[in-house]
């Protein structure tokens, strides 16, 4: 009975080493968040905001975008998102 407890008991260490190796291989992997993003609107033509690449309300259609094509967003009057404030982050007066 305990040597059946120990068996199992070791599987399961050996699992969750096995997930956590997973997961820091996971994180080592991920590609850095962008810095800046532009969200489109439904037609995916006209931008409808600028956001930073750690706003936590970009909407689903945010790509990331480069400080260039976001200060160009900007100055074209394309609206900084109110929540992250973009255009402070490039220094830029809206």
């Amino acid at each position: 009975m305990q040597e059946r407890d120990l068996s199992r008991t070791r599987r399961w260490i050996a699992d969750e080493e096995r997930r956590e190796a997973e997961r820091r291989v996971g994180e080592a992997r991920r590609p850095p968040a962008p810095e800046w993003l532009i969200e489109r609107g439904l037609d995916r033509k006209n931008i409808v905001a600028v956001h930073t690449g750690e706003c936590w309300d970009p909407g689903k259609r945010a790509k990331p975008a480069t400080r260039a094509q976001a200060i160009e967003a900007l100055r074209q009057q394309v609206p900084a998102c109110s929540k992250c404030r973009p255009d402070t982050g490039l220094g830029i007066d809206v």
